[in-house]
């Protein structure tokens, strides 16, 4: 029985590897958010009971849920831009960039969402709303609706954050300015989440 089964494990092997890459041939250069804002020299932080901020992977529409990047190319229709890849869906990346970011920009202490237990204190979700291209505009546009509540849920905030950056829609201008705006907007929210 054995032998019978090796010769089909290469064949299911090769369809396995083109699976993961739906047949579509991987750019050279893979996209990631690198923070902008300084890195602070000092990570050793503590927190009071209720004081810890954990900060969600945001809700996304499904056109985010891809490691393409979105063009919005009219009010009903979205396309990719062509060569550009995340290396990880953008909900991923924006709190993996907004946690960085709080850590760095505020004295607060930030825990991952799997640590929780460890202090419920303050709590941060949000839905990223867009996150790519607008050839109409000719801008990327990123908006995170955030939402911040106390333990026990207490105290909800709410607040919009938005932000655009200038690109032609092609894979060379698209990407920066997609880290720049991300930054922009997760500067913002920091503020909001540390004040």
């Amino acid at each position: 029985m054995m032998r019978l089964a090796r010769p089909f494990l290469a064949p299911l092997a090769a369809l396995a590897l083109v699976g993961c890459f739906g047949g579509a041939k991987v750019p050279p250069v893979l996209l990631t958010l690198s923070p902008e804002s300084a890195a602070t020299p000092q990570l050793a932080r503590t927190a009071s009971a209720g004081e810890a901020v954990t900060i969600d992977v945001p809700v996304t529409a499904k056109e985010l849920k891809s490691v393409r990047v979105p063009a919005q190319a009219g009010p009903t229709s979205i396309a990719y831009v062509k060569d550009l890849q995340w290396v990880d869906t953008p909900d991923r990346l924006f709190q993996q960039l907004l946690a960085e970011t709080v850590t760095r920009t505020t004295g607060r202490v930030v825990i991952d969402p799997r640590q929780v237990s460890l202090d419920p204190g303050l709590h941060v979700s949000g839905v990223l709303q867009r996150f790519g291209y607008d050839a109409s505009e000719g801008n990327v546009v990123v908006i995170y609706d955030g939402a911040l509540s106390t333990a026990g849920g207490t105290r909800v905030e709410t607040r919009r954050f938005e932000a655009r950056a200038p690109a032609d829609g092609t894979a060379g201008t698209v990407g920066p300015a997609l880290n720049r705006a991300a930054n922009q907007v997760a500067i913002e929210a920091a503020k909001w989440i540390g004040g």
